[in-house]
């Protein structure tokens, strides 16, 4: 009896936070995505600006 308690609680805790994750506004938002695109990575940056140091 405990164990399908604990069955039904999980299962039925990650069906509601999935439930909650598929009802946001945000989740079918492009611009979001258009903007991160947009953004200078610093990390490829400072790549670029070390040619001879091995990386890349």
């Amino acid at each position: 009896m405990i164990d399908y308690f604990a069955i039904a609680l999980t299962h039925g805790l990650m069906a509601l936070a999935a439930w909650r994750l598929l009802a946001r506004p945000d989740l079918d938002d492009d611009s979001l995505a258009s903007e991160e695109k947009a953004k200078p990575k610093p990390w490829l940056a400072a790549r670029d600006d070390n040619p001879g140091d091995g990386h890349g």
